[in-house]
């Protein structure tokens, strides 16, 4: 395998949120849909039991990033998110400077959690912000209130973390170019050091899909989210946050998230909780997505795994020219087969890759390039 800069990092989910958001997809659940059937308790010890079980497995590796997603981390509070880093301490390790994030809402932050989670060992902090609109965050069903992120950005410097991102959503029905430039001026005014941006997608089975089929919003429009994208580019490009990969901006080298590179890279990661996603050595498998359901098999002994799939060397090759063309280092030409070779040049002529880099040896994304990546994608991975 090649050198992915991550030898190997640590996913946890945690499916718990206070509500659900209208746009959201990701395997949660809130405390009314779970009544009795799962705690927050019976979560962490099954995840115990499961990282001990991927020791077992794939042996005590420690790990250079830990990440803690979900659903809504910061309900566990300070205390319960030592408990989470410390499950991992005990199973696989820790590596030495070892990268730990972990995502919070801002409504269920305080000085005293920052406080609390950055002496457990947390080294990074992702909050949700999406939007500074009150508008465009009812559309999405958020709960938090608009100016909430930016100070819980400022406890999270106060109680010393470096290294602080802020989420946003942009094209969201309603949203309009003003409300955008809002968000993005308050995002600076928190000082973070890095911004992970996302298009609006409407995925199926969500609210805002339902609303949408009904039309009661209109779908994101693509003239619109390329329009915003290059905004909060060159908003983010002016205030000294460079995109290193076509989503995500950063301050420097040392502010980029170390874990997420790891996948974007091909990297080898073990996640654990309900619907966790893994993959080591070519072999990717995900977890049963109920917590109710992982906490029993893990009681009982049992794998906690749903299924699983070994890539051929057509899968990793096809990842490999999908993940790395979106960083700002792209990818080495001689990874391409002939045809994507061949093709190369054509797209750098339709100003797509950058031509001088292409000279090089390296496929890299212009400026128009990252609003087209996955047609970019398609035509060399064809």
């Amino acid at each position: 395998m090649r050198d992915t800069g991550v030898v190997f990092g640590v996913y946890v989910h945690v499916p718990f949120c206070a509500t659900r958001c209208g746009y959201c997809d990701f395997n949660t659940y809130t405390a009314g849909e779970l009544g009795s059937a799962a705690s927050s308790r019976s979560w962490l010890d099954a995840l115990k039991r499961e990282l001990e079980m991927g020791v077992r497995r794939v042996g005590a590796r420690p790990a250079e990033t830990v990440f803690v997603g979900g659903g809504t981390p910061s309900l566990l509070g300070a205390d319960g998110l030592a408990e989470v880093l410390d499950a991992v301490r005990g199973s696989f390790g820790l590596a030495d400077g070892a990268e730990v994030t972990t995502e919070s809402n801002p409504e269920s932050t305080s000085p005293a959690f920052f406080d609390g989670i950055r002496a457990a060992g947390y080294t990074r902090v992702s909050l949700g912000m999406q939007s500074a609109a009150r508008h465009v965050l009812r559309v999405l069903d958020r709960t938090h209130t608009p100016g909430r992120p930016v100070a819980a950005a400022r406890e999270a410097r106060e109680a010393g973390f470096e290294h602080v991102n802020l989420d946003l959503i942009y094209g969201t029905p309603g949203e309009r170019p003003e409300d955008l430039r809002a968000s993005l001026e308050s995002v600076l005014e928190a000082g973070v050091d890095h911004v992970s941006a996302y298009s609006l997608i409407v995925e199926d089975g969500t609210a805002l899909a339902r609303r949408v089929r009904r039309g009661e919003l209109p779908a994101p429009d693509e003239d619109v989210l390329a329009e915003y994208y290059e905004l909060i580019d060159a908003y983010l490009a002016k205030a000294g946050l460079t995109w290193y990969e076509v989503s995500n901006w950063a301050a420097s080298p040392q502010a980029r998230c170390r874990h997420n590179l790891g996948y974007w890279r091909g990297g080898d990661w073990w996640g654990a909780g309900p619907g966790a996603h893994s993959h080591v050595g070519g072999v990717r498998w995900w977890n049963v997505k109920h917590p109710a359901k992982y906490a029993s098999l893990l009681a009982e002994g049992e794998s906690p795994e749903a299924d699983r799939e070994v890539l051929t060397p057509e899968d990793i090759h096809l990842e490999r020219i999908m993940l790395e063309l979106r960083l700002a280092e792209g990818l080495p030409v001689d990874v391409l087969d002939a045809a994507g070779a061949a093709e190369a040049p054509v797209v750098a002529g339709e100003g797509l890759l950058d031509p001088e880099a292409l000279r090089a040896g390296r496929a890299v994304l212009t400026d128009r390039g990252r609003l087209l990546a996955d047609a970019v994608v398609r035509r060399l991975a064809a």
